[in-house]
């Protein structure tokens, strides 16, 4: 097995870390060997990267895919990137926030496109948003996250970690967690353990709603006050009190509820019986 190691690279080019872009390489050979493997990234797939840091997680992607098209934000690390990666003919960079890209413009003409990256922690739910609400094509996101973060994507309804965010990710894709990952792996070492989480795409979102926007509307105000009833969470949809108690009703859902007891499918129902009478 090809060592790869981080700390050396990093000397060998003087690398001075950002703070404030989360810069936390990873070290651990076994760590990227599970990455790669649970990605189950193969010869037919292009892989998108975001966050490459010294690209020792990229060369073992460029050794399993196609091809892989890694985005940096930092300008410092290019030329590190295209110095240690020249051998690699399926290799591309971009110079580029991840949150302004267009991932189709990147993608077009793909037939299978995973992304797999070590996200920067400060970004890692609008970066996820991003890719599962924008419309592109990707099969999987295999993303190694902050641990409290991979336990919100994963939780199910009745538990504190259960929240909006879980009901983004499981409206769009099945979960799977592949490990976790100790401080110990990174250069320099973060405060908090991470997560190896893939989340694979579901052909069909998990729910079948009338109006996504309401959906999520509804979620977002259900968990914006967590200790809040249904009924006082959603009076923000500024619906007559006999209308909001008729959708509740519709739905057959005790509006003393929280939030947090809802099942996706019944967060569904509440949406389309509040939709049908918005538009009755």
């Amino acid at each position: 097995m090809e060592i790869i190691n981080t700390k050396e690279i990093v000397k060998k080019y003087g690398f001075k870390f950002t703070k404030s872009l989360g810069q936390n390489f990873l070290m651990d050979n076994e760590v990227l060997k599970d990455i790669v493997e649970g990605a189950e990234v193969s010869k037919e797939d292009f892989v998108i990267e975001i966050g490459p840091g010294v690209g020792t997680l990229t060369r073992k992607l460029l050794n399993a895919a196609k091809s892989v098209c890694a985005i940096e934000l930092d300008s410092d690390l290019l030329p590190i990137l295209e110095q240690e990666l020249k051998d690699y003919d399926n290799f591309m960079l971009v110079h580029k926030d991840a949150l302004k890209v267009d991932f189709n413009e990147i993608t077009a003409r793909e037939k299978s496109v995973k992304l797999v990256a070590n996200l920067p922690y400060y970004v890692t739910t609008p970066i996820i948003s991003k890719l599962l609400t924008g419309g592109y094509v990707f099969k999987s996101l295999t993303i190694m996250i902050q641990k409290e973060v991979a336990e919100r994507i994963a939780a199910k309804p009745n538990c504190k970690e259960y929240g909006a965010l879980s009901l983004l990710v499981q409206y769009y894709c099945d979960t799977k967690i592949i490990r976790k990952v100790s401080p110990e792996s990174f250069i320099p070492r973060p405060k908090v353990e991470s997560i190896v989480i893939r989340l694979d795409r579901l052909s069909e979102p998990r729910v079948k709603v009338k109006s996504e926007k309401l959906f999520f509307t509804i979620i977002r105000n259900a968990f914006n006050m967590r200790r809040k009833t249904l009924w006082n969470a959603l009076k923000q949809l500024k619906l007559s009190k006999e209308n909001l108690e008729n959708a509740f009703l519709a739905a057959e859902i005790d509006p003393k509820r929280r939030g947090e007891t809802l099942s996706i499918e019944e967060f569904g129902k509440l949406s389309d019986n509040i939709y049908d009478i918005i538009n009755q």
